[in-house]
């Protein structure tokens, strides 16, 4: 019987942001547009969902520094984003695909994409 840790190293498609079709094989076409994953995450927007309130301070969308940023080859785009329910709350990126379990509170100002910091 294989161990638990050796069920859990090696990442399934959807835990990469990628669901991929049965008979292709290539990328769900929901998941293959980046503008569609990121949402309206335009830096300065505020979005919330069950994990906390956030405000969008950097978009990424080299895929080379957002796999920096998130720690993971496959990354595509990267947000940086900062918990404003938290009072000592700190930038951390994230990779997550935009959902419809997250709502937009207040759209960001400009879709120039800005550089992580």
């Amino acid at each position: 019987m294989p161990s638990i840790a050796s069920m859990h190293t090696a990442a399934s498609p959807e835990h990469e942001g990628r669901k991929e079709t049965p008979a292709t094989g290539r990328p769900h076409p929901h998941y293959s547009d980046v503008a569609e994953q990121i949402g309206p995450r335009l830096p300065g927007a505020i979005y919330q969902n069950v994990d906390g309130r956030f405000e969008v301070l950097s978009l990424v969308t080299d895929p080379a520094d957002a796999a920096a940023l998130l720690r993971r080859d496959s990354a595509r785009w990267a947000v940086i984003v900062r918990d404003t329910l938290r009072p000592d709350g700190q930038p951390f990126a994230i990779g997550s695909a935009w959902t419809t379990s997250d709502y937009l509170l207040r759209e960001g100002g400009s879709p120039a994409y800005a550089p992580a910091a």
